[in-house]
């Protein structure tokens, strides 16, 4: 810990820290600045100027976010001299920017707007010529509006410094600056992976998942389709504090009543997909380790990490699981099990996954995804998607009783529950592993290293007379690094786990916004008590899964499961 000394702001002695920028003094304080260009636990970069505040003895005003604090200051954050400087530089923001916001993605949940009305700013003062680009609508996953751009950095830094990926950059300069994919062609054509970090980060609607919402609604109105519907582990915990409970709550059962009120035939839990995957993984890495080959084994549940290895290190392919995502696999039982059982063409089943990704919008409809032009899955919804779906069909979720999700996907453990968060998909395989290993129980099926894992970590489980080396990585930073070491021959795990967003699913680029670190925390911590609380905690020990396997899938790595619940990952040439 730095130095601790005093400082004075608005006339007033605050503590304050040596290393600290002058916005961290004050956030620490709790006083509010304004910015929209600073990131937290990333470098600063002083674009927005919204955070400047007045010190004495400096001529001009000081970007708080970037210059660092120091013990002989004064400083005033809201003086009329800083009040003006911010309003007028969210007026120049809004000179150009477009007046549409009845129509945007983000009204509501708009940065700007938002600071617009704390500025107190009631009519337009500076005209400018709007600036017209086209939308870039060419990704199945992320819509680019660059006329709602403001050219705060926020996303190209998380795309660079975080994802690792860099599919964005700030060019030209002055009035013609712009954020572009590489030389400006559209998003599809560049090395984006689809995670949707920069949805997550960017204060307008300049960013934006594509919406398959009327997709969805056409197939709930078409009387010759039957519509299923399957919701993710992370849902339930993630989308409470949208529908006014209290965040962090589980509301799976309120949620499976209002999918069905709004016309869903069947909904299903893909914590059953989960299960499934993690009895597949589990066979694929014993026989990888019997055989000593193709390790170590890396997970291939996380659309936009695949996508990244396709682009980046398809030399490294054949160690990535073959098994297909609890989504995928969960859709292709529906498809090739469910339906035949229940007698309904595969033509006529419409089959939706509501997700906390937008890469599984991606992963939705890729070639590999389908069985004789039939995909596995038929659309995709975010956590977003499903409350707009929640509002647009009028549903008081608070007035709904809570419901059991429909068989024979309506069973699962808590251990698929787990794939919610980073190192979940470890601990519900290694409980798998365990018992097929040594036909007994995990003594201790908390897991505790595996949670909470900051970067790449590497750990020893003794499984009998075994040791599996399990390696997380959580988020591309650690992935990265994870993958130097392969490169370097320095690799001796088993198995990695990767999610390509920090923390999990739980905090996916469908997600609904937060800006609090709390209500993040409150996510998993409901994930954590669920594992806690449930019976059934390990997916060997899930009936339906058995019943699954006996009546259509055979036994885990067998052809019969095998031409159901494995794919397979290619090479993609996109432009760097």
């Amino acid at each position: 810990m730095g130095v601790i000394f005093s400082i004075e702001v608005n006339g007033k002695e605050i503590q304050a820290q040596r290393g600290d920028t002058i916005l961290e003094a004050l956030h620490q304080n709790g006083i509010k600045v304004p910015t929209l260009c600073s990131m937290k636990n990333l470098s600063p970069s002083g674009a927005c100027r919204i955070c400047v505040v007045e010190v004495e003895g400096k001529s001009g005003l000081v970007p708080s976010c970037s210059h660092p604090v120091e013990e002989w200051m004064k400083i005033k954050t809201h003086s009329p001299k800083v009040i003006k400087a911010r309003k007028t530089i969210v007026e120049l923001l809004l000179s150009n920017h477009p007046d549409d916001c009845l129509y945007c993605e983000r009204n509501g949940s708009c940065e700007l707007q938002d600071l617009s009305a704390e500025m107190n700013i009631r009519e337009r003062r500076i005209t400018c010529k709007k600036l017209k680009h086209k939308i870039d609508q060419s990704s199945p996953s992320i819509v680019r509006d660059p006329s709602k751009c403001i050219l705060c950095g926020r996303c190209v830094r998380m795309c660079d410094e975080v994802m690792q990926v860099s599919a964005l950059e700030l060019v030209g300069r002055g009035s013609k600056s712009m954020v572009t994919t590489a030389l400006g062609k559209e998003i599809n054509f560049s090395s984006c992976i689809f995670c949707g970090q920069c949805l997550m980060v960017c204060p307008t609607g300049a960013l934006y998942e594509k919406s398959n919402l009327d997709e969805v609604q056409n197939a709930l109105n078409n009387p010759n389709v039957t519509v299923v519907v399957q919701l993710a582990p992370s849902i339930s915990v993630s989308v409470s504090e949208e529908l006014g409970f209290k965040s962090g709550k589980d509301i799976n059962g309120v949620l499976v009543s209002a999918l069905r009120k709004i016309g869903f035939s069947h909904v299903f839990e893909t914590g059953f997909g989960a299960d499934v995957v993690a009895m597949e993984v589990a066979h694929e890495l014993n026989i990888r380790m019997q055989q000593g080959e193709k390790l170590p084994l890396l997970t291939g549940c996380c659309p936009a990490w695949i996508k990244y290895m396709e682009q980046f290190h398809p030399e490294l392919l054949s160690l990535v699981s073959t098994i297909k995502s609890p989504q995928q696999a969960l859709g292709a039982i529906i498809k090739e099990c469910w339906a035949k059982e229940v007698g309904i063409p595969s033509q006529q089943l419409f089959s939706v996954a509501i997700m906390p990704c937008t890469a599984k919008k991606f992963e939705a409809q890729r070639e590999e995804m389908t069985h004789k032009g039939i995909s596995d899955v038929d659309a995709v919804l975010t956590t977003r998607e499903l409350v707009q779906l929640l509002h647009l069909y009028g549903i008081d979720v608070q007035s709904l009783e809570p419901q059991i999700s429909d068989t024979p996907f309506s069973i699962r453990s808590s251990a698929g529950k787990l794939f919610a968060t980073s190192g979940g998909l470890s601990e519900a395989v290694t409980r798998t592993l365990h018992f097929t290993l040594t036909g007994k129980e995990i003594r201790n099926i908390k897991i505790a290293q595996f949670r909470n894992v900051v970067g790449y970590k590497k750990f020893d489980i003794e499984v009998g007379k075994q040791t599996i080396k399990v390696g997380i990585a959580n988020g591309m930073k650690g992935a990265v690094t994870m993958l130097r070491e392969i490169a370097a021959g320095q690799c001796d795990m088993h198995m990695i786990e990767v999610m390509a967003c920090e923390g999990g699913c739980l905090h996916g680029g469908g997600q609904p916004f937060v800006s609090d670190d709390k209500d993040k925390k409150t996510r998993a911590k409901a994930i954590y008590e669920i594992d806690e609380s449930e019976a059934i905690w390990a997916p060997y020990k899930n009936p339906a899964v058995a019943e699954i396997y006996a009546k259509c899938l055979g036994e885990p790595g067998k052809e019969s499961s095998s031409s159901i619940l494995c794919t397979r990952f290619s090479e993609r040439n996109v432009l760097l």
